[in-house]
């Protein structure tokens, strides 16, 4: 009987986390979202070539179908940052968090754009947030961990 219990208790541990398994993008963006709109796929790959505006370009379109996009937001903050303007990217990064306040990837780029601006403490914030929200850790905290401690690191010099 002993054995049974285990085993149903592993069955319903494995069960509660596997929707958390199934986000499989770098972005934090559930893999569903980004197959049923071609913009969006297209802009993931604008980013892969390092097309900033590009990818800002299909990202607009995105946001502007379904402005309750969290992950559309994310990336238009992401190509955003990367083509140099944080201005716009904190307005994305921090309207994906509004639509999505667990939104990892948003976590962990907006912690790196508040290291671009020399702000430690805010980036710590969305660490700290990653690691309410990763229970058993994930990449985008180990990611904003990292930049965190190569920031400091820099900074000591």
């Amino acid at each position: 009987m002993k054995s049974k219990f285990i085993s149903i208790a592993v069955l319903a541990a494995a069960t509660a986390f596997a929707p958390a398994l199934t986000l499989a993008a770098d972005d934090g963006t559930p893999p569903s979202v980004s197959n049923a709109d071609p913009d969006f796929e297209a802009g993931r790959a604008a980013i892969k070539s390092r097309s900033w505006s590009e990818a800002i370009g299909y990202f607009n379109k995105v946001a502007a179908r379904d402005p309750q996009n969290a992950g559309a937001q994310n990336l238009l903050g992401y190509a955003n940052r990367k083509s140099g303007n944080l201005d716009l990217a904190f307005k994305h990064y921090n309207e994906a968090l509004r639509l999505d306040p667990k939104h990892r990837g948003a976590h962990e780029y907006i912690g790196e754009a508040y290291l671009m601006k020399g702000d430690v403490a805010k980036a710590k914030d969305h660490l700290a947030a990653l690691d309410r929200i990763c229970f058993f850790g994930c990449e985008e905290y180990s990611d904003l961990k990292k930049a965190i401690a190569e920031h400091e690191r820099n900074a000591m010099k």
